[in-house]
């Protein structure tokens, strides 16, 4: 009798399906990678351009940074989750970015900023995205995107917080204060992991699904199991051209999204509109973001998933649109519908993403295959707020840079339409 056996014959069977314990977990790893990092960031901007004077494009550079420092770790982070499960691999992320937090508190010069912030990248790489999506493809088949789309809602709940930080910690207590707060956030996640990740069912001597037997009889599920098996290397998909369209194309739909959400605080401020309001705008694309993830995850169990990527991305175009037509005395309704069409469709990355890496290319090599496409959505999201703070420096006016990421989000569409499975993954 193996362990896994043994373990299953002396347990009865638990009354709730422990993946949805999983599920709770890695949303909240979601959630507080957002909070901390994602939803955070801009509301320092300010603070900091007031405090020693820098332009927002140097101030901006701290989240490329921060992006560097988590597209160069991706991929370790991946073949680290291949070989010893997401259990392992979060509280080593979550204790390197927490890490990160403390240096920003003791920032004296650029160097400390953009230097912590790297650090912060680092651990999200290996708290986030990659170990979370993994643990959740295993434990689910029948019914992945909805539960990748349950954990996706907690990237975009971060930003729920935003009014808390913007409104209270940073006003009250001074931003090394508030960065220290995020430090202790972060570290939450790791008793987290370690008392609940479980990385794989038959860790527990489970099935996929909470089902009693699975029997692999139709066409996808034979695939499903034969894919786990005999998925693509690393090596093999990128000899393929689905890897690279998938990568440019969120490549450049993450530019976009990020270098408009990054700027919408300043940018609002700029027009005369109340920094708490601000900071309320924010809140408020996390939520529907929150909404997104879950609504894009229950739509890719339902049609093709690059179809619901689509739908998120023409969400993410109109919500663009929509901010660059503000100014000064515009209705704070045209706000709100920026922040519901921006914030909905950013929540269609999350599940689509993932998706199309384990259906594309299966899920033995999910985790260094995931952690390397998301380099291009690194070097997008790096680019993005970069490129909107040195044009602000330059012309004094995001105008421009929004132009440019309205490009960049229509391009999305047609690259990521091409995208087709390789045959010798269909002929598993």
């Amino acid at each position: 009798m193996t362990a896994v056996e043994n373990y299953a014959s002396h347990c009865k069977k638990p009354k709730i399906f422990y993946g949805y314990w999983i599920v709770a977990a890695t949303f909240f790893c979601a959630f507080m990678d957002s909070t901390c990092g994602y939803y955070s960031f801009s509301l320092f901007v300010t603070p900091l351009e007031a405090y020693f004077g820098w332009g927002r494009g140097t101030i901006m550079a701290a989240w490329t940074a921060r992006f560097v420092g988590m597209g160069l770790t991706s991929p370790f982070f991946g073949r680290l989750v291949d070989r010893w499960g997401s259990r392992k691999v979060i509280p080593i992320g979550a204790a390197i970015g927490g890490l990160g937090f403390v240096l920003l508190t003791q920032t004296t010069n650029l160097w400390y900023l953009y230097i912590g912030w790297a650090i912060v990248g680092i651990g999200f790489a290996g708290s986030g995205l990659i170990p979370g999506s993994a643990v959740v493809s295993n434990w689910f088949k029948k019914q992945r995107g909805m539960a990748l789309g349950i954990m996706g809602i907690g990237f975009g709940a971060g930003g729920i917080l935003s009014p808390l930080i913007g409104g209270y910690l940073l006003p009250n207590f001074g931003w090394r204060a508030s960065y220290f707060a995020l430090a202790w956030l972060m570290w939450i996640l790791i008793p987290l992991a370690l008392l609940v990740i479980r990385t794989r069912p038959a860790d527990m001597g489970l099935h996929p699904d909470g089902v009693e037997e699975p029997e692999a009889t139709t066409k996808t599920e034979i695939e499903e199991v034969s894919s786990k098996t005999e998925g693509f290397t690393l090596k093999m998909a990128l000899a393929t051209s689905s890897f690279w369209l998938i990568g440019i194309s969120y490549l450049m739909a993450t530019m976009g999204e990020n270098g408009i959400t990054q700027s919408q605080v300043p940018f609002l401020e700029d027009n005369g509109f109340p920094a708490t309001l601000a900071a309320t705008t924010l809140g408020v694309v996390g939520i529907c973001s929150a909404t997104g993830k879950f609504t894009f995850g229950w739509l890719c169990d339902h049609i093709p998933v690059k179809t619901a990527r689509v739908i998120g991305i023409c969400f993410l175009l109109a919500g663009a649109i929509t901010l660059t037509s503000v100014q000064p005395g515009s209705s704070v309704a045209l706000i709100w519908l920026y922040a519901f069409l921006n914030g909905f469709g950013m929540g269609s990355w999350m599940a689509t993403l993932s998706l199309l890496t384990s259906t594309t290319f299966g899920l033995a090599f999910y985790g260094v295959i995931m952690g390397t496409i998301t380099i291009f959505m690194m070097v997008g999201s790096a680019i993005g707020p970069l490129l909107s703070g040195f044009m602000y420096d330059i012309t004094g006016s995001y105008h421009g840079a929004f132009i440019v990421f309205i490009i960049a989000i229509t391009l999305a569409i047609p690259t990521i339409l091409v995208v087709r499975r390789p045959k010798s993954l269909k002929n598993v």
